[in-house]
């Protein structure tokens, strides 16, 4: 990973970043902050409070959303420090959902330039348009055309919200320093008719470019981000079709999809422990898809790839899926011209007949998994609930939708409807619920949550520790395993499929390792010390390595003294005086 570079005033007035009220007066002096803040020195509690205060006040949730933009623009290392602190609180806002909304609203709420955006018009000076990114050392980068925001459509350049908020989860949940990042929207034209009309709107108006034209434009934009950074990791986010740039990138660049294979991963980690916990072997396991897009083929593939390491051949592992799209089961013979990424798991054994619905599709295969990834909010109903309840003990039920309101069903009906039976896990977060079953026995049931923040910022920081020449599916796998095995003792006795949400950071660490060790097996490492450590000592190792916002404004201090002794010594053998910000070394940290 990139080292902090050593501070630079980079220019005639201080960059936002080192108005920090904790600084100390040596601090503000050499960064030309003094007298510009107020001058009392403040704790972090402090400034927490006053932060917490500040966003209770505001009425709306996007509001929220701009306060927290504002705080992480104007004082970076405090914003993460809440958010690591309060992260099941803050990362809704950061987030999904609220990024969906803030998305939808980007011309409308824009304040501040944040990250790059790159247009069509720009073809053929792409790499001179990337050398005006203030930061040299970035480390990764999450690219989106905004054409398949979250389910809402296509949103064009209103869709820098995703690359930023998914920055920040790679930030605060896997250390990834923040100057280490870039956002990137391509304005690459847009299908919504309304904000090509809309006067507000700052992407250009032109009609979404063709497949080719942005194949073109992909292959130019690769090409430059390599030549400056070369050992970027590019993350490809909110394509309304991913699968051509990863089949054409992912042998030749340092990228992955999230919404292919993070989402996969993620789901692998929590099926992998439901399955273990039905004690049925996944040979005589069923999974029904409502969904079959590229978020559904990714994670089904990925079960698949689970179900050949526990014995299956993959045409067996692959006859336990059944997927549905908007037409029905996805069938050889339905009548219609499937998307080449459907074929695979396309059925022919239904023997002629096609089941139009969902609820035919249930009642045909029986399945002991239902899956959603469709955005169809109640699209599990009651009667399909229940009816996986009566055949099977322990039916695994993961609607996978976001946001709350595209759930294919609320945690609340998955354990109501099953008698407490579900192993459930949803997309979006759902509230414990007490539930008393037809026994008489009453206990508090907890939401396990596919949350991909759980794998897809340790698959980055992974990659980069180990400087991996590509991502491999080894790697991919590898992060999904690792989850799976995340869990503490308690979260397991409490029926959780996931780790508690505010141990991410840990949960990183062990994700990270094991991507590492993944690519060490492949042969795409090229860090060799670490082969050479233990997983102790490299988990060690990770965390040395990890952003802490905590320890910034005392790492800088060290730094201003160690600057000042230098400087002072220097002073004295030349007879020169020294500059003001030279004090009397002592500690004025109050964190």
């Amino acid at each position: 990973m990139a080292t902090q570079a050593p501070v630079a005033l980079e220019s005639s007035y201080p960059p936002n970043a080192y108005f920090d009220t904790a600084h100390g007066a040596a601090v503000r002096k050499y960064l030309r902050t003094y007298g510009l803040t107020p001058p009392r020195i403040e704790s972090y509690e402090i400034q927490k409070q006053r932060c917490l205060a500040q966003l209770a006040s505001k009425s709306s949730n996007i509001e929220k959303f701009l306060y927290l933009s504002g705080l992480r623009r104007n004082n970076v290392h405090l914003f993460y420090r809440l958010l690591v602190e309060n992260f099941r609180e803050l990362t809704p806002l950061v987030y999904t959902p609220v990024v969906g909304e803030a998305c939808q609203r980007w011309s409308e709420i824009y304040q501040q330039p944040e990250g790059m955006y790159l247009s069509f018009e720009d073809k053929g000076h792409l790499a001179s348009i990337i050398q005006h990114w203030p930061h040299s050392e970035v480390e990764i980068s999450v690219v989106t055309d905004g054409s398949r925001i979250l389910g809402l459509g296509d949103l064009g350049v209103n869709g820098m919200g995703i690359p930023i908020g998914k920055l920040a989860l790679y930030t605060g949940c896997a250390g990834i320093r923040p100057e280490a990042t870039l956002p990137l929207t391509l304005d690459l034209g847009t299908g919504n008719k309304a904000f090509r009309e809309d006067p507000l709107y700052m992407g250009s108006r032109r009609e979404k470019v063709s497949p080719q034209q942005e194949q073109e434009f992909l292959d130019e934009m690769m090409a430059a981000l390599k030549d400056r950074w070369p050992n970027i990791v590019v993350q490809f986010e909110d394509f309304k079709n991913p699968f051509p740039s990863l089949e054409r990138y992912q042998n030749k660049y340092t990228m992955f999809n999230d919404d292919i294979q993070g989402t996969g991963a993620v789901v692998l980690g929590g099926v992998k422990n439901a399955v273990e916990r039905t004690g049925i072997h996944p040979r005589d396991h069923r999974a029904v898809f409502l969904g079959a897009g590229s978020a559904g083929v990714g994670v089904a593939k990925q079960i698949v790839e689970y179900f050949m390491r526990q014995g299956l051949t993959e045409d067996e592992a692959r006859s336990c899926f059944w997927l549905v799209d908007t037409k029905g089961l996805v069938t050889n013979d339905r009548g219609d011209k499937l998307a080449d990424h459907k074929v695979y798991f396309s059925r022919s054994d239904n023997a002629g007949r096609q089941y139009r619905t969902l609820a035919e599709v249930v009642d045909y295969v029986k399945p002991t998994i239902l899956m959603g990834l469709s955005t169809i909010g109640g699209a599990f109903t009651q009667d399909m609930i229940r009816k996986m309840a009566q055949w099977h003990q322990q039916p695994i039920i993961f609607p996978l939708s976001n946001p709350i309101a595209n759930s294919e069903c609320t945690f609340e009906a998955a354990i109501k409807y099953t008698d407490g039976r579900a192993l459930f896990a949803s997309g979006s977060p759902f509230s414990p619920f007490t539930f008393t079953n037809a026994a008489g026995n009453t206990r508090t049931y907890h939401p396990g949550q596919g949350n991909n923040v759980y794998v897809f910022p340790a698959i980055g920081l992974g990659t980069i520790l180990s400087k991996a020449t590509i991502v491999t599916q080894g790697m991919i796998y590898a992060s999904g395993d690792a989850l799976s095995k995340a869990l503490t003792k308690d979260e397991v006795e409490r029926g959780l499929l996931y780790p508690d949400i505010n141990r991410i950071r840990e949960v990183s660490v062990i994700v990270s390792r094991c991507v590492i060790r993944a690519a060490q097996a492949e042969n795409v490492d090229c860090l060799p010390t670490l082969r050479d450590m233990d997983d102790a000592a490299l988990d060690a190792w990770i965390r040395t390595k990890m952003y802490d916002p905590y320890t910034e404004v005392a790492r800088l201090e060290a730094e201003v003294v160690e600057l000042a002794r230098a400087m002072r010594d220097t002073a004295k053998l030349s007879g020169v005086k020294t500059p003001d910000f030279i004090v009397e070394e002592k500690s004025e940290s109050r964190l």
